[in-house]
């Protein structure tokens, strides 16, 4: 009984085990769901059969798939009975407008933006669509979402223009999955250049060489010569940007975290969101309760950690240069600020972008980071990691 489900999820690289698989089943026969319980629904055995064959969170995108293939069909995805829901018809009203009424639309400095919105805030009491000036859906507005604006704030629903400076809502990103198997040895060449060896502690290793040499010295006594056991001695800072125009990234972003954590033994690794603020955050679901505070990371670490970035360095040039700049929250010092006291503390730095090269002169954004980056800002090839670990052993 649902043997194959198990070996889909073996397929799918989620790591369950045989003890996992027969819990499930005896959860089953004690009718943890099942038909004595008020109802059964595919959703049920969903929840029951992650709970127990999951162990960690960041597999749950593994197991979602799996799931899916194996009980594609099992359960009608669609009622015609039900109403039609409001966010359909609401999306009717998103506009596709031309290039020249797009290039009609008026920006808004920051400043101008800000004082806007104070003012839409206060004077709006009912809800908008389509429209151009007031807070809502689906129009030209700087204010709302579903819309078009060549630059606004963003106030729920989901991005799709990618343009707006703020967004006023609470987001939830995922961790990169550390042991994403990868396609290819060859990330793991490129990083393999920047490793050094070092001989430290106690003689724990055989040196053969030398005990051969010093035996033949020795008229045939057997001299036997140690040495201590070799380390990998890089340490690696790897700060990565996550959620919003790095979701596009994602499967190349863990690749090369994977091929990051097995290459570096001194591996410590930070989250952040388009720009680097006052504070980072090592868990994606935990990243407003446990929180890393910039100026500790500066401390913390000594000035032999090679600093590597990885991000599309793609956002509004606010936010790196304005105070407040941040499309989460209000942050006291410009991102910029913050970029060249990491870049002073490690001398030895370099940002590995994940987007195609071309396009990087189009990006404002990208210049900027360039710009604080002292050029070094390397494409997420395997010539651009190559170049990116050869600048960084010098």
């Amino acid at each position: 009984m649902l043997i194959d489900f198990f070996y889909t999820l073996r397929a799918a690289k989620v790591p369950v085990s045989v003890r996992e698989y027969l819990t499930l089943l005896e959860a089953l026969q004690a009718n943890v769901v099942g038909p004595t319980t008020e109802s059964c629904s595919i959703d049920d055995f969903y929840h029951l059969s992650r709970t127990v064959m999951v162990k960690d969170e960041k597999h749950f995108d593994k197991f979602d798939k799996a799931f899916g293939a194996y009980f594609k069909g099992v359960e009608m995805l669609t009622d015609f009975t039900k109403d039609v829901p409001l966010d359909w018809l609401q999306k009717i009203l998103e506009k596709e407008l031309t290039p020249e009424q797009k290039a009609a639309i008026e920006k808004m400095g920051w400043d101008e933006l800000m004082e806007t919105l104070k003012k839409r805030l206060e004077e709006q009491k009912e809800r908008h669509e389509g429209g151009n000036k007031w807070i809502g859906t689906g129009g030209t507005s700087p204010f709302g979402n579903s819309g078009y604006n060549p630059q606004g704030v963003r106030i729920g629903g989901k991005g799709g223009n990618r343009s707006a400076i703020k967004v006023w809502e609470q987001r939830a990103y995922k961790d990169y999955d550390d042991t994403q198997e990868l396609g290819t040895r060859n990330i793991k060449v490129a990083l393999r250049r920047l490793r050094k060896f070092a001989r430290e502690g106690s003689a724990e290793e055989l040196d053969l060489p030398d005990t051969i040499r010093s035996t033949a010295a020795n008229a045939g006594f057997l001299d036997i010569k140690m040495v201590p056991e070799r380390h990998n001695n890089v340490k690696v800072l790897l700060l990565m940007d996550v959620g919003g125009t790095m979701d596009d990234h994602i499967a190349r972003v863990e690749e090369l975290f994977s091929a990051a954590k097995a290459e570096f033994k001194h591996l410590e690794f930070y989250y952040f969101h388009n720009c680097v603020y006052d504070f980072m955050w090592k868990n994606n679901k935990r990243r407003y309760a446990e929180k890393f505070p910039t100026w500790d990371i500066l401390r913390k670490y000594n000035k032999d950690y090679k600093l590597i970035f990885i991000g599309d360095a793609t956002m509004s040039p606010y936010e790196i240069l304005q105070t407040g700049g941040s499309v989460e929250y209000n942050n006291e010092e410009a991102g910029a600020e913050w970029l060249q006291r990491l870049t002073h503390t490690f001398p030895k730095f370099a940002w590995i972008n994940p987007e195609p090269q071309g396009v990087w002169q189009y990006r404002q954004s990208i210049a900027i980071i360039q710009q604080l980056m002292s050029q070094r800002m390397f494409p997420l090839t395997l010539k651009g990691l190559e170049d990116a670990m050869r600048m960084m052993s010098k």
